[in-house]
């Protein structure tokens, strides 16, 4: 049995991908001609058949905007799906109510789904949001309601991330999309220094996902990827890496069986043990998941 066959065989946990609804709310972020093939509905409906074509037997369903409307709409959602089992949602952490807003949506229909907080800190301008006294606070809530916190930052944020990370302890950060490494241009450094020195932390996870959209779209191989998934490898190790989709973002570069064949291709060379964690074991306790979802059929991967 080949690596990618025992994968499959077990199962794969999806620990990062989106939908969303443009008749019930537009993404403010997706403007312009190079993001055009995102400007249309994404439902869970459409992910589905494709996650079960590809050995996905569960997922974790992240925040795409800042807003708290959407987190109990994805509870909601999960609630009613055997595929979704975690909700990475959003709430204002500079707000003094974070604990109180929290506590809400864990009492909300699918409550018990919530894992872990995002916010859109790429899209701040102040490099070091993350050390802000309120939001030092926030993030200290969110570790007291035993979530975790996702991070979706730029290079130039991850001395900040790392700076949080030291000063929370008990909070458990999960780096989305490695850092958005500069992998079009081929520069490795200064990200790589930056994500080793995160890493040295114990309370941080990487998630494998988001590498082909930081490619070049038109002519991204697995290649190219490699230095920078070889990168978080050696720095996180295989018990504090997982393997996430960024679907349908990741639409702009790849289809959802390619981007899953890519992750497969790029620990080909791992024990099963090491694997095992990537693609289900290291999703599993970081988010606190349960799956109860039904076993994943093997049909021809969907584009």
């Amino acid at each position: 049995m080949t690596a990618v066959e025992e994968t499959i065989a077990e199962g794969v946990i999806d620990a990062h991908h989106h939908v969303w609804d443009l008749s019930v709310r537009d993404q403010g972020r997706i403007t312009g001609p190079e993001l055009a093939p995102l400007r249309r509905d994404f439902l869970l409906a459409n992910l589905e058949p494709k996650a079960r074509a590809a050995g996905v037997t569960a997922t974790v369903l992240v925040q795409t905007i800042d807003v708290p409307e959407e987190t109990p709409e994805f509870l909601a959602l999960a609630k009613n799906s055997d595929l979704v089992a975690g909700v990475v949602g959003w709430t204002d952490l500079t707000s003094p109510d974070v604990a109180r807003a929290l506590a809400a949506l864990r009492e909300g229909p699918g409550g018990e789904h919530l894992v872990g907080i995002r916010h859109q800190v790429q899209q701040e301008s102040d490099p070091r949001w993350l050390l802000r006294p309120d939001v030092l606070r926030g993030l200290a809530a969110v570790a007291e309601a035993g979530l975790v916190y996702d991070l979706v930052v730029r290079p130039y944020q991850l001395p900040a991330a790392h700076d949080a990370a030291r000063l929370l302890p008990g909070l458990t950060f999960v780096l989305d999309h490695a850092g958005k490494p500069p992998i079009a241009s081929g520069e490795l450094r200064p990200w790589a220094d930056a994500v080793r020195l995160l890493a040295s932390l114990p309370n941080t996870v990487c998630k494998l996902s988001g590498l082909v959209t930081e490619a070049d779209p038109d002519r991204w191989s697995v290649q190219d990827l490699r230095p920078y998934a070889d990168t978080i490898l050696d720095a996180f190790g295989p018990r504090r890496l997982m393997f996430g989709s960024d679907w349908p973002v990741c639409r702009l570069a790849a289809t959802y069986a390619e981007v899953i064949a890519a992750a497969k291709e790029l620990t080909a060379s791992l024990a099963p043990s090491e694997r095992h964690e990537i693609f289900t074991g290291t999703a599993l306790r970081t988010y606190g998941l349960t799956v109860t979802g039904p076993p994943a059929t093997q049909e021809a991967p969907c584009a």
